[in-house]
């Protein structure tokens, strides 16, 4: 029997229960698939029984909870060429990660894959699919749509991609994540490609604090077009970034939280490629995370829209 050629990374937080259910349908729906589970940091005692009902699973435990940054652990302990994402409520579906298998072996400039979500139990399509399907870049090989961005949650990359152009920002911790590492992604070359045919379901539960959630998008769009984008780019984001919070009633606060990482921002500033900030502008349109009501095609995060973001890195 040949040796597997990917891995499912599962992050969770404090969600035992659904992560065990969880687990159990990616063993079915993908069996032989080697499964790891990054605990982030849970307090729930998600350690203790992952190991005791899945003793075959590789269990990897942040010392913290480190946000979005703690896949970056799932990926460097996967030994295989490829890796599916997937969070403690989302579940691939049978067929899927083969598929993938199949589009990463023909396309060997596609640093990683966006999948097509289902959400809950009636199946509707996620709205940021319609998004992705319709991006002005136009078509990439075997049916799929060419992106900058992808869905964290939802997702299959390359591992050298993804190690190559860092993973995610541990300083960003949750929200907007995406945005930097596919500008990184796309800086370095890789290609972002969304493929309906390859699908997730995701299961939401509420989410437990949207307000700092939706703070920390603000921050992490400002931190983003300042490390990567051209002055009068960055410039136009962050008046859009502070429009919005100010409309919030969140203006000044976003703007601290942007002005305390600006001496670090400033250090780890570098400009995307002018053929990058061109596919940019292409699908510039707002803000670089989007919202609720307009699902992120931007700049480079094309992620759950702000409903559908998921606690597994919540504080």
């Amino acid at each position: 029997m040949s040796a597997p050629r990917l891995s499912i990374v599962v992050l969770t937080y404090n969600r035992r229960e659904e992560l065990l259910g969880n687990l159990a349908r990616l063993g079915r729906h993908a069996p032989g698939v080697p499964i790891i589970v990054v605990d982030n940091g849970s307090g729930d005692g998600t350690a203790a029984a992952v190991r005791q009902a899945f003793p075959g699973i590789r269990l990897v435990r942040a010392p913290a909870n480190l946000g979005a940054a703690g896949r970056n652990l799932g990926a460097a302990a996967a030994s295989t060429p490829y890796v599916a994402f997937c969070d403690d409520d989302t579940c691939w579906e049978p067929g899927a990660l083969a598929a993938a298998e199949r589009l990463l072996d023909a396309a060997p400039r596609a640093g990683v894959i966006s999948a097509a979500v289902r959400i809950g139990p009636d199946g509707r399509m996620d709205p940021t699919c319609h998004v992705m399907a319709s991006s002005p870049l136009g078509p990439g090989p075997a049916g799929t749509m060419r992106l900058l961005g992808f869905m964290a949650g939802a997702c299959i990359f390359r591992r050298q991609a993804y190690l190559a152009a860092g993973g995610y920002q541990p300083r960003f911790f949750i929200g907007g994540e995406e945005a930097l590492l596919a500008l990184d992604l796309a800086a370095l070359g890789w290609d972002m490609l969304y493929a309906p045919h390859i699908c997730t379901w995701h299961h939401p539960s509420p989410l437990r604090d949207r307000p700092l959630r939706t703070h920390l998008l603000s921050r992490n769009a400002i931190w983003t077009a300042w490390l990567r984008l051209p002055w009068r780019a960055a410039c136009r984001e962050t008046a859009a970034e502070l429009r919005e919070a100010a409309r919030r009633g969140t203006g000044w606060r976003v703007l601290r939280a942007a002005l305390a990482g600006g001496p670090w921002v400033w250090r780890h500033r570098r400009v995307i490629p002018s053929q990058v900030e061109s596919q940019r502008r292409c699908v510039a349109g707002g803000p670089l995370h989007g919202s609720a009501a307009t699902p992120a095609s931007m700049a480079g995060a094309l992620s759950y829209p702000v409903h559908a973001r998921e606690d597994h890195t919540h504080p």
